[in-house]
């Protein structure tokens, strides 16, 4: 068993893998565990994922935090090569012929990849590879994996065969972001002094469904299907669709073969009879640190510093998403023409196929933009289509790094400049 990275989300994946009666030996935590003691939490030490939820933060193991929760370090997990670890608890997924994992990783993402605390961020090609290794090594009988981030549907398809007995969810499609719940100002809310969204929405659900249904009879499948009416909402407005991936049979599985099952809902028979609440509305996952500063400036009293900084790194973060946009787009247009740039940057491939035919050249790709652009960072990662969309149509390096350094002669300055690191190793 093993979970990743989000915290208030996978704080309460462990709250439920500990009800179902698994062991701390058998469940892997990576989380950078930043928020429980950090000085904007209002309830230092306590971390809630419900405006009237409990604790989920104590007693939660730390595996792997800070610096230590890494690609490297997850991919050697995910393999049981201890060898491999820096760092941490050392403890890896040595999983025998018969057993069942779960993995839950719940991140910011991208078409393609997916975001970790540290640098560099894990692609898709990547984490199938490691799917691959582990599958031909014999070590496993069934794996159930869930995913939380935005376009989380690119990370599978086209990608992951459905001949290695691992079934996969998404909280979006290829194309999609996910959303984020229990926001500020939305309903339900949190607790007024809080200014963050508590959770993700296809996280919360999948998780509160656990919470309150009898997991010995609940199957794969429901779970699915439940979460995903939820996940959708009525409208559509606020919500993503939910999608399943790899060995679609495996959903016929009940769900305490991977999370266990809390006695206390062993008399709980049907799993449609308690429908799980909706929400009025959800936040856009890119937006959530835009609504934070938001209601921090809005809440600080006038004059105070704790005002003048949240209205500072509110207009940090949006002049690095102007530079972000601004650049990609001038960089499509230079590279393709005024006209064509974005219609080719925007392309999408057809269902079923993968974001890119040759991730190295990817990976180069991005490697060249934040050589002369600065890094993409988590909100620059839904530009990820287009560079892949730029190695599609047989752009070379040289190239690509002539158009960046042409459409990037500025990186703005401040605590959100893409002058930090980012995908790059």
């Amino acid at each position: 068993m093993i979970l990743c990275f989000t915290l208030a989300d996978v704080c309460h994946a462990y709250q439920v893998l500990k009800k179902g009666g698994l062991k701390d030996e058998n469940i892997i935590v990576f989380m950078y565990d930043d928020i429980a003691f950090n000085e904007e939490n209002p309830r230092p030490g306590v971390i809630i994922n419900n405006p009237h939820g409990e604790d989920v933060y104590a007693g939660v193991p730390k595996d792997y935090t800070g610096n230590d929760v890494n690609v490297s370090n997850f991919f050697a997990v995910l393999l049981g090569n201890r060898t491999a670890i820096t760092g941490g608890s050392g403890k890896v997924l040595d999983s025998c012929p018969n057993d069942h994992i779960f993995v839950y990783y719940s991140d910011h993402g991208g078409p393609g990849v997916l975001g970790m605390p540290t640098n560099p961020y894990l692609y898709a090609n990547d984490l199938i590879d490691v799917l691959k290794k582990k599958h031909a090594s014999g070590t496993y009988k069934s794996w159930v994996f869930y995913l939380e981030a935005c376009e989380s549907g690119s990370i599978f398809e086209g990608l992951l065969p459905k001949d290695l007995n691992i079934y996969a969810t998404t909280a979006a499609n290829a194309v999609e972001s996910s959303w984020g719940t229990y926001c500020p100002g939305e309903f339900p809310s949190p607790p007024q002094e809080y200014e963050t969204c508590l959770g993700d929405l296809y996280s919360v659900a999948w998780m509160e469904d656990s919470d309150v249904h009898n997991l010995q009879t609940e199957t794969l499948k429901q779970q699915y299907e439940l979460v995903k009416m939820r996940t959708m909402n009525e409208s559509m407005v606020f919500g993503s669709h939910v999608m399943q991936y790899g060995d679609i049979e495996l959903n016929n599985e009940n769900l305490f073969m991977y999370m266990g099952s809390n006695p206390a809902n062993d008399n709980f028979t049907s799993t449609y009879d308690n429908s799980l609440p909706s929400v009025s509305r959800a936040v856009n996952q890119r937006d959530a640190d835009l609504i934070h500063f938001w209601h921090k400036f809005r809440k600080s009293p006038e004059g105070s510093p704790r005002k003048f900084e949240a209205q500072k790194k509110f207009f940090d973060v949006m002049a690095h998403r102007t530079h972000i946009d601004h650049s990609v787009e001038l960089m499509g247009k230079l590279l393709f023409g005024y006209e064509n740039g974005p219609e080719v940057l925007n392309a999408v491939r057809p269902a079923g196929k993968p974001l890119v035919e040759d991730w190295d050249c990817l990976k180069i790709m991005v490697r060249a933009f934040e050589t002369h652009c600065g890094s993409l960072s988590q909100y620059g990662m839904k530009h990820m289509r287009s560079i892949a969309n730029i190695c599609n149509a047989g752009v070379e390096k040289e190239q690509m790094a002539e158009a960046s350094a042409q459409a990037c002669t500025r990186i703005p300055s401040g605590s959100w400049s893409s002058t930090f690191s980012g995908f790059s190793a």
